[in-house]
């Protein structure tokens, strides 16, 4: 070989094995190598990062983080309970008469005609660096008057020179509630909380009314006009007075809605051209919390970096009896928060997401049902536990029940499963009961759902108060006790009731007629028609014939509206972890085609009624769970749904995470969560090696065929010369 061969040779085996680091496929900066930095990822891009608009799981990812309502939900306690955020304890109601005359802690609710919430903030808190705050020496704002030639050159809030902080002020919340009513914002709960704000519903007329209304880009500022449910006491306090009485305000408290807004903020965005270049509060949120958006390009990546401005907190120490047995509980106050940055990453695409978690580069993934047999394996019993492979990478597996429910609805209304006809219906009653016990939830979990939830007893999700677990939680007109777990009645329990019903071996006993139930829904998408083939197949085990009736989505909730579906599937996802916020779907002030409510099955108990009016001003107390026991104990009777199944949301984390807990409405959790970068570090790179060999072989066999080419033409060459 000569010389030159060999050392073409050499070069490239060089280029192949010099040209990259340790890990080839790393796809961040070696600059954060080692740093104290989460890497998560998401897959819908977030609309609105403004607190009074955002409404969205994709949004509130990012600004629980940053702002700071009053209340917050304790990080590991089940079930949620609320604690102070900002405050120096969770407000307790004042109640008044129409008089405004202070009642008693003990008066009847249907003497409180207001209730008051003095909200008292923690001294010395203090926002983020922002433009808005910078002063000059002179004490003039420097970029609330910004000129066009002056934002020509700005197209970030980094480009602005000069930054600032103060402490925040009770009057930020004032302002920041006002914002709800703002005629520009259009913010999603206006209607709601205008119902229970004393004067919101006013307020936002006449701020339609202002003459700024039709100049958008001109400020309205928000403290020239005075609001009675929400008023500045002094520096540090202010009250919110709602109508009546209504326990349930205190979750609103701890939501990004009820969060602060510094007027400075609101007037520096506010200002010409800003929207023009994105520069808004919709944008670039503002706000005292343990982390700020300092980078936003929601196609591509979201920077949440610490907040040097942060007073800290301690972490939790307390919590359900097996938090310290994962480990929950080693950073008992210790301050938090404990990671510098969260790096989120557009994935639009699930195997990509997946294929970057197993590879180390994301500390911590959801389960695709494409991923969900590589992750998950099922026992005989439907128990969930990692899959060999996920046990090796020492990854580990957190689940937690959502606060939602899934159910099919009886339209009460209906001739045939209705309850409203006292002639019939104790006969309808027995069929919805044959009806409900016929489809087994348990397997429709299994099998629809990968074992991912848990089947209902009832309306109430476990983590809700109210909820009872056990013997004492079962629904016996559905289930057994046996062994020291809940057993679905048999089949045969079903075909008892639907003879009892007047329908033997799903035959009118009269005409002989077969018994025809039609189930109204909008299911169109991928395994939608092997759910309603499984959903007849149980249905056929008592005889009883299904019609299934797609339609859109805008004529399921026309249908529902005027009371013409008969069988119907429907959803709740709870606003709040209140029993309340899931009772009230019963209450018949709320049925649909009455009163245009959230009762879709027009579910009308004049005794449950009483109950609930009872239970919904009540706070938490061993009264309250005897009215609720009472309540569901009527339903489980009744059987107005066919009740579903609460889903059951998995989540994977690798060893170098600590702290994570799932939570469904506690959303701003990054600060409890730690990472041990010297960990991941070690296992990317052992996951990551290099394989070399195959590249090897390849310029071997590639030398080898090369070779008598090479050796053919010098030897030419030499002829040639000679």
């Amino acid at each position: 070989m000569s010389l030159s061969f060999r050392l073409l040779t050499l070069a490239a085996l060089g280029l192949i094995l010099g040209g990259c680091g340790n890990v080839l496929n790393d796809p961040y900066p070696a600059a954060e190598h080692g740093k104290n930095i989460l890497y998560s990822a998401f897959t819908d891009r977030p609309k609105h990062l403004d607190p009074v608009q955002s409404y969205s799981e994709n949004e509130i990812t990012f600004t629980a983080q940053i702002y700071e309502p009053p209340l917050q939900y304790n990080y590991l306690k089940r079930p949620y309970t609320l604690e102070p955020a900002t405050v120096v304890a969770v407000p307790q109601p004042v109640y008044l008469d129409a008089q405004r005359h202070v009642l008693p802690p003990d008066a009847p609710a249907a003497k409180i005609a207001f209730t008051d919430y003095i909200v008292t903030l923690k001294p010395g808190i203090r926002y983020q660096p922002h433009p808005a705050f910078a002063r000059t020496a002179a004490g003039d704002y420097v970029y609330h008057s910004l000129s066009a030639e002056q934002l020509a050159g700005i197209n970030t809030l980094a480009d602005f020179g000069q930054q600032d902080s103060r402490e925040l002020l009770a009057e930020d919340y004032v302002y920041g509630l006002k914002r709800l009513a703002h005629p520009h914002l259009h913010s999603p709960i206006l209607g709601l909380m205008s119902e229970y704000i004393v004067g919101l519903g006013e307020f936002s007329a006449a701020l339609k009314k202002s003459a700024l209304v039709t100049r958008r880009e001109d400020w309205l500022d928000l403290r020239q006009h005075a609001l009675e449910g929400a008023q500045v006491i002094d520096r540090y306090r202010y009250r919110i007075r709602i109508k009546g009485k209504y326990p349930q305000f205190l979750y609103w408290l701890a939501m990004p809605f009820f969060a602060p807004m510094p007027w400075e903020a609101d007037r520096f965005h506010s200002q010409p051209g800003m929207a023009a270049k994105n520069l808004t509060l919709d944008w670039y949120p503002i706000g005292t919390g343990p982390y700020m958006l300092s980078e936003n390009d929601p196609n591509a990546r979201m920077v949440l970096q610490r907040n040097p401005n942060f007073r800290g907190e301690p972490y939790p120490c307390e919590g359900e009896p097996e938090d310290a047995r994962a480990g929950l509980l080693k950073d008992c106050g210790q301050r938090m928060p404990f990671i510098d940055t969260a790096i989120f990453t557009r994935e639009k695409e699930q195997i990509p997401y997946w294929n970057k978690f197993l590879q180390g580069y994301y500390d911590a993934s959801g389960i695709a049902s494409d991923s969900f047999d590589q992750a998950i394996q099922l026992s005989a019993g439907g128990e969930a536990s990692l899959t060999e492979a996920m046990r090796a990478q020492d990854i580990s597996l957190s689940t937690s029940v959502a606060i939602s429910t899934f159910y099919m609805g009886f339209n009460w209304l209906d001739p045939l499963v209705g309850g409203s006809n006292p002639a019939t219906a104790e006969r309808a009653r027995k069929l919805r009961q044959a009806i409900a016990l016929a489809i087994d939830q348990e397997e429709y979990i299994s099998i629809f759902q990968n074992g991912r939830g848990v089947a209902a007893q009832g309306p109430i999700p476990p983590g809700i108060f109210g909820y009872r677990e056990g013997e004492m939680g079962i629904n016996p007109a559905m289930y057994d006790w046996v062994d020291g777990r809940a057993q679905r009645k048999p089949v045969a329990e079903a075909r008892r009731l639907l003879a009892e019903a007047g329908w033997p071996n799903g035959r009118d006993a009269q005409t002989g007629e077969p018994l025809i139930i039609n189930l109204d829904t909008t299911a169109t998408g991928v395994g939608s028609k092997s759910r309603m083939d499984w959903l007849a197949k149980q249905l056929a085990k008592i005889d009883v014939q299904l019609v299934v009736r797609n339609t859109d989505y805008n004529r399921f909730q026309e249908k529902i509206r005027k009371g013409a579906a008969q069988l119907f599937y429907f959803g709740w996802n709870a606003d709040y972890p209140d029993p309340e916020n899931f009772l009230f779907l019963f209450y018949s002030k709320q049925a649909a085609v009455k009163h245009d409510g959230s009762n879709a099955a027009n579910y009308s108990n004049p005794e449950y009624d009483h109950l609930f009016e009872q239970m919904q001003t009540m706070e938490n107390s061993p009264q309250r769970q005897e009215l609720i026991d009472r309540m569901v104990a009527l339903l489980r009777h009744d059987a107005p749904w066919v009740w579903g199944f609460h889903p059951k949301d998995y989540s994977l984390q690798h060893a170098w995470l600590s702290n994570s807990k799932p939570s469904k409405v506690g959303h701003n959790t990054l600060k409890y969560q730690r990472v041990d970068a010297r960990l991941r570090a070690a296992r990317q790179a052992e996951w990551n090696a290099p394989v070399w060999w195959p590249a090897i072989l390849m310029l071997v066999l590639g030398i080898a065929l090369v070779w008598p080419a090479w050796r053919g033409y010098r030897r030419r060459e030499k002829a040639t010369a000679r």
